[in-house]
């Protein structure tokens, strides 16, 4: 369910100074998504002969975004070329590189999950008989250390590639929003109310933290000072995504959703009959994964307003400073396209969907929003890459006025005082 909040006006200005952050969010195999967009990007930015190294100096990511924020700023010297070769990846996915997909591994995991579920009261005593997760990760651990070179970021930020990379993650054991971070310099953290930020030296296991979604994988235990903690997915309890780039520095920020930012006007085709666990669990996710990300634009919309209407020397008496942001966000629903998808998935992963309610197929699908989360399938992903290249050359204007590649040919409104505090 990709329902959020009214479409929001453009946030560019059309400024090119100052350094740029990029903010890709959570949204497990919709992630697909972003490379689709980065690539566009990419490819704008050659037409308009900009350098091929990165053009982010400050790269966050939250879920299976911050895999793609990971591997990318792993290559920032060759980011072009980075970005072909994630998105490479995406367009040959296959769900057991991601997840175990044979009799055995879901044995171990969905079949006691689900009968946990229905006869826990009778198992409570036998503690071998408590699955982690519906699904077992362990495939996931080999691609990233296959994908993502952690060894190359002290390099990378000493010779000026990169200024920070920041990777969130939700703590279970403490309830708090942790983001951490590796940074060129000495970048003091940061505390807000139920979240905080960490300055570490990254690696897998924060990536497995971040990318951890609730229930369906397993959490992973992640030091914090001098304790333990157990993380999930980075999404949960995330009141402020964009927050980690502008503390790390980013006065521009280009942000790569995962959901749609509004529905097109008329009824959207609704289903009848009870909610399966599987349209639930969908519309949970799409809450922990989507709102946060609507909820914070929307603030950072109304704070730009507000300021505006102060004078130059009221705004130089406050704490704040001036933030651009250009928001690229799926304009179709992906809940859709993940229903037309649904016979790719492996018999196993579909005979385990279909007992929590997954059934269908297209948009009469019940329970896709929450196969589309776990649709690592090539099909699926390359209908997303597409659509994320399509978004972003629509927006081919406003990408060339964030970037300062070539002569601006749109006028954009001035939104872009924000809080630096506030978030």
């Amino acid at each position: 369910m990709d329902t959020l909040i009214a479409p929001p006006p453009p946030l560019s200005t059309g400024l090119s100074t100052g350094r740029v952050g990029l903010l890709l969010t959570g949204g497990g195999a919709r992630a697909a998504y972003q490379m689709g967009v980065l690539k566009a990007i990419a490819h704008i930015g050659r037409e308009a002969g900009a350098p091929r190294t990165s053009p982010y100096q400050v790269i966050a990511g939250t879920s299976a975004g911050a895999i793609n924020a990971a591997a990318l700023a792993c290559q920032a010297d060759r980011f072009d070329a980075a970005v072909g070769e994630v998105v490479d990846v995406w367009s040959q996915f296959r769900s057991e590189q991601v997840y175990r997909t044979d009799s055995l591994g879901l044995l171990r995991t969905g079949a006691p999950w689900l009968t946990m579920m229905s006869f826990g009261w009778a198992l409570h005593r036998w503690r071998r008989a408590r699955p982690r997760s519906l699904l077992d990760n362990s495939p996931l651990e080999t691609l990233l250390l296959r994908m993502v070179r952690f060894d190359r970021l002290p390099r990378l930020m000493a010779e000026g590639h990169l200024h920070a990379l920041a990777v969130t993650a939700s703590s279970y054991s403490s309830g708090e929003h942790v983001t951490f971070y590796e940074s060129a310099h000495d970048i003091p953290p940061w505390t807000r109310s139920q979240r905080l930020a960490v300055r570490t030296q990254l690696g897998v296991r924060h990536l497995l933290a971040s990318s951890a979604i609730p229930f369906v994988f397993p959490a992973t235990a992640l030091p914090v000072g001098d304790r333990m903690g157990w993380f999930g997915d980075g999404s949960m309890r995330q009141a402020a995504p964009i927050s980690p780039t502008v503390h790390l520095g980013a006065e521009r920020v280009l942000i790569v959703g995962a959901g749609r930012m509004h529905e097109p006007p008329g009824d959207h085709q609704e289903v009848s009959g009870y909610p399966s666990i599987a349209q639930i669990a969908g519309h949970a996710l799409s809450n922990i994964f989507l709102d946060a990300l609507a909820v914070d634009i929307e603030r950072l919309q109304r704070i730009n307003s507000t300021l505006a209407l102060l004078s130059p020397e009221a705004r130089a008496r406050t704490p704040l400073r001036p933030i651009e942001a250009l928001v690229i966000a799926p304009s179709q629903r992906l809940d859709d396209l993940a229903g037309k998808h649904l016979d790719s998935l492996p018999r196993t992963i579909r005979a385990l969907l279909r007992g929590v309610g997954v059934t269908g197929q297209g948009e009469t699908a019940r329970g896709a929003a929450l196969a589309s989360y776990l649709l690592f399938e090539s099909g699926y992903t390359r209908e997303l890459i597409a659509l994320g290249e399509a978004d972003a050359r629509a927006k081919g204007d406003e990408v060339r006025a964030f970037f300062g590649w070539g002569a601006r040919t749109a006028a954009l409104p001035d939104l872009r005082l924000t809080s630096s505090s506030s978030i």
